[in-house]
């Protein structure tokens, strides 16, 4: 499984590259202990740092980044981004362009606001039956916006740039959203949908079910010695 990105041949030597996630893990997940007290439990419990799934999904696809600072002060957003004139017609140069609050006013995640579009300076191409999935950075609340997620299918549109529509939840902030902030996070997803199929317990699953919990409950980490995959690493 491929993910190609290509990007305007004069921005080339401009643009930071989209990234694994797993290599952009943030600090407070680093700096998180591994267990704390529980006052319900009275002892120390594992913090989330030490749940796979948790951080797995943070670690899984591919970041695309902030292509340069952006400055916020009382809701106005500005930046200071010198790159050259793209040989494409039609291909953007400022990092961000707005959706009017009209277009998602019945939303729930709608604030009266206009909406925030990281514009995309790279295209997707992925192999035949996959789309994008580009959603918020998983778990990561401490963002001052929140990504709209959204599928492409990224094997027939990829001659076009994906933007990334947001909403500012943090009309507060004053500082710089830093280059290099992730701002999506996508997966490549097969497009055939599953076969659903449902049926009850027989004897050997009850059993098996049975002994799954009583190990996780007897033991740590019973989940990540004994089921957790090995992941393959991102390749270019």
């Amino acid at each position: 499984m491929r993910m190609i990105f290509r990007c305007d041949p004069k921005l080339a030597g401009h643009l930071l590259q989209p990234f694994p996630a797993r290599s952009a893990l943030p600090d407070w997940l680093r700096a998180m202990p591994a267990t704390a007290h529980s006052d319900i439990h009275d002892r120390d419990i594992r913090t989330v740092k030490q749940c796979p799934p948790f951080v797995d999904a943070m670690a899984y696809g591919v970041m695309i980044p902030l292509p340069c600072d952006i400055r916020i002060e009382s809701g106005q957003f500005s930046w200071d981004w010198d790159i050259p004139e793209p040989e494409t017609a039609g291909h953007p140069r400022a990092p961000l362009s707005f959706h009017p609050a009209a277009q998602f006013a019945a939303a729930p995640f709608a604030n009266g606001r206009s909406a925030i579009k990281f514009n995309s300076f790279w295209t997707i191409e992925l192999e035949p039956g996959w789309s994008l999935f580009a959603t918020h950075p998983v778990n990561r609340d401490d963002l001052p916006f929140r990504l709209v997620s959204g599928l492409v299918d990224a094997d027939r549109f990829h001659d076009g740039g994906i933007n990334f529509p947001a909403v500012w939840i943090k009309p507060e902030f004053s500082g710089v959203l830093e280059k290099g902030t992730p701002i999506a996070q996508c997966f490549a997803v097969p497009r055939q949908a599953p076969e659903l199929m449902f049926e009850s317990f027989d004897e050997a699953h009850r059993q098996s079910y049975a002994k799954v919990v009583a190990d996780v409950l007897a033991a740590p980490n019973v989940y990540r010695k004994q089921f957790r995959a090995k992941r393959g690493r991102l390749t270019r």
